[in-house]
């Protein structure tokens, strides 16, 4: 796989890699920032619906919730990463060549961004599917056409909000991944 690219890709030169590195981390910066905002506020209202409605003791949400909480924080760190990396472009491109970081440092930098977007994928996903288990377990456990007696088993906003939050992170910590994939590999050449 690596080689098929490689023939499709040629060896970046410092000041192109600099810019392609500056631009893509750009984008990815913004996109990850929407992406968690969104999250992040859907997160919250699924939070505070919780607290301001009955409890239905739902352990499965709480734990989608409780995924979802640490998703967000790695998700923060990735996109203070994404800056980071912009940073470091501007390093790349400066005249002065003391300033210029290493081959190698870029090499951990993007490393460091790509597993915690894969840790942050992987605890979305779990939270997720967490979060389409506990409403499709609500929605198969009342009869279709019949009004709803038993509150546990109501399908509310806050477990939508939840499964949202946790979509859109898996978005945002997609686009770090490619990010860092794409840069990582096209660095290594």
């Amino acid at each position: 796989m690596s080689n098929q690219l490689g023939s499709y890709l040629p060896p970046p030169t410092k000041q192109r890699f600099a810019d392609t590195f500056r631009t893509v981390s750009r984008f990815s910066f913004w996109i990850q920032l929407v992406l968690g905002a969104i999250s992040v506020i859907t997160l919250l209202l699924a939070i505070f619906s919780r607290n301001l409605s009955a409890q239905t003791n739902n352990a499965g949400i709480g734990l989608g919730i409780f995924l979802a909480s640490v998703g967000i924080l790695l998700l923060c760190f990735r996109v203070y990463w994404a800056f980071r990396y912009r940073r470091l472009a501007k390093r790349l491109q400066s005249s002065n060549r003391e300033v210029h970081p290493r081959k190698e440092e870029i090499i951990q930098i993007l490393q460091i961004g790509l597993i915690v977007s894969l840790v942050g994928v992987l605890l979305a996903f779990l939270a997720s599917e967490l979060s389409v288990v506990v409403v499709l377990a609500k929605a198969l456990a009342e009869p279709q056409g019949i009004a709803v007696y038993n509150r546990q088993n109501v399908i509310r906003s806050l477990d939508i909000f939840v499964v949202l939050a946790n979509i859109n992170m898996i978005g945002a910590h997609f686009v770090g991944c490619v990010t860092s994939l794409g840069l990582l590999e096209w660095v290594d050449q």
